[in-house]
C-alpha cells in the first residue's frame, strides 16, 4: 500500500483587497483511493480536487478541465482558479512546494502495468 503523499503550502488568495492573505493548505495524493486526482485541503474542511496531471501542465503554461484553470505567474508562482455554481476561486503559490509534491506523487503514480513510474530508479 503506498504512502499517501501529503505537503503543506501557502496560497495567497486572490481578491479585491490590496493586501492578498494567506492561508495554509494541505496538498494531499493518495495513489489507492484517487490515482489520478490531487486534493487541496483548505482551512474550514475545503477540499479542492483535480487531475494531477492538470497541475502538473500548469506549470509550464495555461491549462484547463473542467472548471479548473491553471497557470503560471511569473517564473516562480502558480496560479489556480475553480469555477462553481457560487462563484469563482482563485488562489496563488509558490512554485516551490507544488513542484516537491508533483515529484513525490510521481514516484508513487502507477502506470498500466502497475509498475512505479520511476521503478528503475
Amino acid at each position: 500500500m503506498p504512502p499517501v503523499i501529503h505537503e503543506q503550502a501557502e496560497a495567497w488568495l486572490v481578491n479585491d483587497t490590496p493586501d492578498l492573505p494567506a492561508v495554509p493548505v494541505d496538498l494531499l495524493y493518495d495513489a489507492d483511493t484517487d490515482p489520478r486526482n490531487v486534493h487541496l485541503a483548505f482551512p474550514g474542511g475545503i477540499d479542492w480536487s483535480f487531475d494531477r496531471e492538470l497541475l502538473e501542465r500548469g506549470l509550464n503554461g495555461p491549462a484547463e478541465r473542467g472548471g479548473v484553470r491553471v497557470w503560471p505567474c511569473g517564473r516562480t508562482q502558480l496560479v489556480v482558479e475553480r469555477h462553481t455554481e457560487e462563484g469563482v476561486e482563485v488562489v496563488q503559490f509558490d512554485n516551490a512546494p507544488m513542484i516537491r509534491f508533483l515529484h513525490r506523487t510521481e514516484d508513487e503514480n502507477v502506470d498500466d502495468e502497475g509498475v512505479g513510474a520511476h521503478a528503475s530508479d
